[in-house]
């Protein structure tokens, strides 16, 4: 009998996931500024998959030193305008070292997304298991998991990244250690969103009637909370990954996160600071890397959270409609004080 009812229940389970699905991309299609910030992130991440290819091509690699294209009797400065942008290095070279710069750019894309991208998911896994335990268990586990994690919010992470980072042997792979270390201490936020989500989803009729079917704890959480879930936690992580590329930026920048010669775009705005004068480019290449990786993951952050929220649809929908009642009567209004001159001057 429960096989038949769930042989039932899967196709419409799959037509209203469908169906979910239509209507999040019908409302992402509504945002343009989104759909162009997903063009930005798609780009962004191809060029960083990509890398090695894009290196060939240009005949270059992101560590090979090329002395002969800097200039030793100024200190270090490339040779040749725009420093050293030529055929063979399309971005030019660095100061002092004579490395690619576009093959330092497109490699340190790789770190930094993948740092940023690989600790979200850290934190996403970590806050769904605390937040769900802490709401689905008992009082006192509640109380422990909450307290534990208040511990972990309060944390500031800068300084105990720094703390943490600067302890670990230097032998540890330097990107892998940053991602562990930021994933593993900012995941608070995300399991206090998840523990008041999952106290708001079970007090809602389906739940209960999972509850009273015989279904166990976990069985709920799995088949009805999880999917109730999904828009609050996709829409912080997408928040997320734009703080965290800016932590592993901030950390390289100060010197404890990646380490030459792995680029990363933190790390070359380390190198860059004494530069800005001499070879701008140098500097303003990563900075402008993160900016614009930074403001589109944010734009289309935004913009999923609007798609994932019908309330915030209706919101918009309302005050659109407002906006086109208002403009309507005041053109209204307008056509008809013209057309009562209109008649005055005709009787006159």
């Amino acid at each position: 009998m429960s096989e038949a009812l769930a042989a039932t229940q899967a196709p419409e389970a799959i037509a209203s996931g469908a169906s979910g699905a239509r209507q999040f991309w019908r409302r992402l299609r509504t945002r343009r500024a989104a759909l162009v910030a997903a063009a930005v992130v798609a780009l962004l991440v191809l060029i960083a998959l990509a890398a090695p290819l894009l290196t060939a091509i240009e005949g270059q690699d992101p560590t090979t030193y090329h002395p002969s294209l800097i200039d030793s009797a100024r200190g270090g400065v490339p040779i040749g305008s725009f420093g050293g942008i030529g055929a063979d290095h399309w971005l030019g070279v660095e100061p002092q070292t004579g490395r690619d710069l576009f093959a330092r750019l497109v490699y340190g894309a790789r770190v930094s997304l993948g740092v940023a991208l690989a600790a979200t998911v850290i934190q996403v896994l970590l806050g769904l298991v605390i937040g769900m335990a802490a709401a689905l268990g008992s009082g006192w586990v509640d109380q422990l998991l909450s307290r534990f994690t208040d511990i972990f919010v309060a944390m500031p992470l800068m300084v105990m990244s720094l703390a943490l980072l600067a302890i670990v042997p230097q032998s540890f792979p330097r990107p892998v250690l940053v991602t562990l270390v930021i994933g593993f201490i900012a995941w608070g936020n995300m399991a206090k969103i998840v523990r008041a989500q999952t106290l708001t989803l079970k007090g809602l009729d389906y739940v209960a009637a999972a509850r009273l079917s015989g279904w166990g704890t976990w069985r709920i959480a799995r088949r009805e909370l999880l999917p109730g879930l999904a828009a609050p936690v996709i829409t912080y992580a997408s928040i997320l990954i734009p703080v965290n590329i800016s932590t592993e930026a901030a950390l390289s920048f100060l010197g404890v996160g990646v380490k030459p010669p792995t680029p990363s775009w933190g790390q070359m705005l380390t190198a860059a600071d004494v530069w800005y004068q001499a070879a701008p480019q140098y500097l303003l290449l990563p900075a402008g890397a993160l900016f614009v990786t930074v403001l589109a993951l944010t734009v289309l952050g935004d913009g999923v959270r609007i798609a994932l929220d019908p309330r915030a649809a209706s919101r918009l929908s309302i005050g659109t409609g407002r906006k086109r009642e208002a403009r309507a009567t005041r053109s209204t209004r307008s056509g008809g004080s013209t057309g009562s001159a209109a008649a005055e001057e005709g009787s006159a």
